[in-house]
């Protein structure tokens, strides 16, 4: 192999091949970064409300003094629903039901607090709330319920109630292992149900429960039928200028701050997007490079190559200097990308930490995994064109 190495590696270009290292370095830390920025930062935004994404907007009829006076119904109909879900900017749609029977929840914590309260429910499509199954759901007959809560309830009461009262502040942990106790009443009958909290959302002003239970509450303790007031909308782009219009024309309204972080999140994806679009377009023209200087490389020794075969080295004997070279130089490229990657991430990271501290930030396997495939897939690639051409010289011996 050594002797096969001393012959081939003549004629090799390294202006050509220090292009390819740099321009392919380039275009894999632009690729790497991107991947790896948009994680972390996305899991920023997940962090904040991990239950509901931010391309999905609450919208609900406006309450004015008229729909007070006329006793205007605030609910949506079915026609209206269709119309919210033909608009072309809407990807799905569905809707809040509410609980028409009376709730009451308590729970005691020893030596901690001690309340109860009367309040109430509604849900959502499963398909909107972005929990393990087997967490959300709820089976007739079950006295386990699961529950997503306001994460400003907590926060009233941490920086409202107990301070006031000289009680001690709970944290989301401490919360979520307390078991509710849960008293349903309504049509004459009444049930008991240990209320299990599976998380707090910063985008829902309501106790969210599966929609499997209050399909099953309304029917049981209802007597008549539920119509939704509020929709849960999951648009394509957030920026689109028709939401807004749309939405004044027919006196619907949203939470502003809900869009405002739909526009950024989409604007993020965007930016990265492009962003990496431009990293694979030079991995892409320094793959041409080296497969120019291997081209070239291979032309130049085309000689010693048929004279290889001739005396009976094989095609693939031949090429794999060439590929062990192409592969070396994918690996290299591979890890001082990952090098580089590694210090610009602690770079904005340290930034990012200064503004939301609590974040638990993902682990590297994203572009791990991404750096990974462009190395394979380029790696292959270049085996395969190297065999190629030694096999059109073999060819060409006959």
């Amino acid at each position: 192999m050594s002797l096969l190495w001393k012959l081939l590696r003549q004629h090799i270009s390294i202006p050509q091949f220090a292009g390819f290292f740099l321009a392919n370095l380039v275009g894999m830390v632009i690729i790497l970064l991107g991947t790896q920025f948009y994680t972390d930062v996305q899991a920023i935004y997940d962090s904040e409300d991990s239950f509901m994404k931010a391309d999905y907007l609450i919208i609900n009829k406006k309450i004015g003094a008229i729909t007070m006076l006329t006793g205007k119904s605030v609910a949506f109909s079915g026609e209206e629903l269709a119309e919210v879900e033909g608009q072309p900017f809407v990807e799905a749609v569905g809707f809040f039901t509410p609980s028409a029977f009376n709730v009451r929840a308590a729970f005691e914590m020893q030596g901690i607090a001690n309340m109860s309260t009367d309040m109430f429910f509604e849900s959502v499509p499963d398909r909107f709330v972005d929990v393990a199954s087997d967490r959300w759901h709820y089976e007739p007959g079950s006295s386990d319920l699961p529950i997503i809560l306001p994460k400003n309830y907590l926060d009233l009461y941490n920086f409202g109630y107990a301070s006031s009262r000289g009680m001690p502040k709970l944290s989301e942990g401490i919360v979520g292992a307390v078991t509710l106790h849960i008293t349903v009443q309504g049509n004459g009958k009444s049930a008991d149900f240990n209320g299990r909290i599976v998380g707090f959302s910063s985008r829902l002003n309501t106790i969210l429960v599966p929609e499997s239970f209050m399909k099953w509450a309304n029917g049981e303790y209802v007597s008549k039928a539920v119509e939704p007031t509020r929709l849960i909308v999951k648009v394509g782009n957030p920026t689109d200028q028709r939401i807004a219009k749309y939405l004044t024309d027919k006196g619907y309204e949203t939470d502003t701050s809900k869009l405002d972080a739909s526009k950024t999140t989409y604007m993020l994806r965007m930016v990265v997007g492009i962003v990496m679009a431009v990293g694979l377009v030079i991995c892409v023209l320094a793959f041409y490079i080296l497969m120019l200087s291997i081209y070239l490389l291979v032309e130049k020794n085309s000689y010693k190559l048929e004279n290889l075969l001739i005396i009976g080295y094989s095609p693939c004997r031949v090429s794999l200097p060439y590929q062990l070279l192409t592969v070396f130089l994918n690996v290299f490229v591979l890890l001082m990308a990952y090098g580089i990657l590694l210090l610009l991430r602690s770079i904005y990271l340290s930034m990012l930490m200064g503004f939301f501290p609590h974040v638990t930030l993902p682990s590297l396997l994203p572009s791990a995994i991404v750096g990974i495939a462009l190395l394979l897939v380029v790696s292959i690639i270049n085996i395969c064109v190297v065999k190629n051409k030694v096999m059109s010289i073999w060819n060409r011996k006959d």
